[in-house]
């Protein structure tokens, strides 16, 4: 009877721990990586860099000192992406001839060679703004252009012709397939308020952007090849390539740049290019750059309806604003420690040091120390080693006046590998933990109480019985 006991007990005890051990085991994993993922652990089997960009600017809108009388502003430091200013910045408005800076982006995706290729200016493209009363560049039928002398004629004098030209000759002769290439580049661009209808900027009210994506559409300009000598010329002389002996001269509508025009009224030293648009729908537009003491700056102005061209005149006092009450400073620099955060799995030590992926420079009024800056870290609970010198392990967003600047990654200022003794010692605690092993140990200590039961229950039937065995044979 002990024996069939004993063996009943070994039998459901392995029976139980066979079908219960892999649950335990892919408990414990399961348990480890909801840990892991849910606190947002970093470690070097899942790297979180690719979640990150390098520096996120912000807004960060401050109110200058007199009005802005255009119906939309938006005024935005090149050197940080920081906005300064903003007015209706997402207000869909009407670009008219500032629409020709995303023409020209797209002519350049698709010319090889803005110096060889040509194109001739014809009865059909001539058709396209004939009555329209729009600017142009005095092209006549016949003319012969290279593509870069119609770069010039489209964004100094702002001929509408040069622009239909361009589109023209990049669409194969559908100016519908260039628009669809601009409202393409748009959307790569990250414009979410824009849609084009032409590549000159008459008005068609399919035809509209905003302040801030006219400052993304800008801002990608500028990096493009002869965009910002372009833009700043403000005499420029026109000669077709099969008439040599013809030379048009050609002023810029840009009066921020040209102190020649309106008798220095709207010039400004500092301001370089853009573009500028009016139709009687759009009002007067200007999108230009100002460049002066280290810094430089965007202003996109939009719906001057007033009639005293505040286009110019609020770009200018933007610009006069951001320069006298802003410097541009240091706020965190890469390879200085700026916090610490709990580190698993390694020997000796307990916590990890981190810093800035990179040198990040905010905006700051003058009066302002760049110590004033916040640095507010978003971190895991715990990183778990390995962990490489520049992993990202987090982000920290740096704020002054409860406006955010700027986020940064935020990195492993050391490299620390991995101590599989503290590991093990680890795997080994969750498991011991863990609530499948509990529930093992429970039900083993439940059989081995029961087997002591049927024990003694056994052993004293057992003698119950040799005392009744001896008393008959008494």
């Amino acid at each position: 009877m002990k024996k069939r006991l004993l063996c009943f007990f070994l039998a459901a005890f392995t029976a139980f721990s066979v079908w219960t051990a892999p649950a335990a085991a892919a408990d414990v994993t399961a348990s480890t990586a909801s840990q892991t993922s849910e606190s947002g652990t970093a470690s070097s089997e899942s790297p979180v860099s690719s979640e990150y960009v390098p520096v996120q600017n912000s807004d960060a809108t401050y109110t200058p000192d007199f009005n802005v009388g255009s119906t939309a502003a938006l005024l935005m430091s090149l050197d940080t992406g920081t906005v300064l200013y903003s007015k209706n910045a997402d207000q869909k408005m009407y670009p008219a001839s500032t629409t020709k800076i995303m023409t020209y982006m797209v002519v350049m995706d698709h010319v090889t060679n803005v110096d060889t290729e040509t194109v001739t200016y014809t009865e059909e493209m001539e058709s396209v703004i004939e009555g329209t009363g729009s600017s142009v560049a005095g092209m006549e039928v016949g003319d012969v252009f290279t593509v870069h002398q119609l770069l010039y004629c489209m964004m100094v004098p702002s001929g509408n012709d040069a622009a239909v030209m361009l589109a023209s000759y990049v669409g194969n002769g559908d100016l519908d397939a260039f628009v669809q290439m601009m409202n393409d580049k748009a959307a790569e661009l990250g414009c979410e308020n824009t849609h084009f209808a032409n590549p000159d900027g008459l008005h068609d009210p399919d035809h509209y952007t905003t302040a801030r994506d006219m400052a993304k559409i800008t801002q990608a300009a500028l990096s493009y090849n002869y965009f910002q000598e372009i833009v700043n010329t403000t005499t420029y002389y026109a000669t077709p390539q099969n008439r040599p002996d013809v030379s048009r001269m050609l002023s810029t509508t840009n009066y921020l740049i040209d102190r020649n025009q309106q008798g220095q009224q709207y010039w400004y030293q500092y301001a370089r290019g853009v573009k500028t648009g009016h139709t009687d729908e759009a009002g007067h537009c200007l999108v230009s750059t100002a460049v002066a003491e280290g810094q430089s700056y965007l202003c996109v102005v939009m719906g001057d309806f007033t009639g005293n061209r505040c286009d110019m005149t609020d770009t200018r006092s933007l610009y006069r604003w951001a320069y006298r009450n802003f410097q541009l400073k240091k706020v965190a620099s890469a390879n200085m420690p700026v916090g610490e955060v709990k580190l698993a799995y390694a020997w000796n030590q307990d916590t990890l040091q981190y810093e800035p992926e990179t040198d990040v420079s905010a905006v700051l009024p003058n009066d302002v120390a760049a110590s004033s800056v916040v640095l507010t870290p978003s971190l895991p609970d715990e990183v778990e080693a390995p962990v490489q010198k520049g992993q990202v392990i987090g982000t920290a967003t740096l704020m002054y006046a409860n406006q955010t600047l700027a986020t940064v990654n935020l990195v492993a200022s050391e490299s620390v590998e991995r101590s599989q003794v503290v590991y093990s010692a680890n795997t080994i605690g969750e498991i011991l933990t863990s609530p499948w092993f509990i529930l093992i140990g429970s039900v083993i200590l439940l059989l081995v109480v029961i087997y002591i039961i049927l024990a003694l229950i056994y052993s004293r039937n057992k003698r119950n019985m040799k005392k009744v065995k001896k008393y008959k044979d008494f």
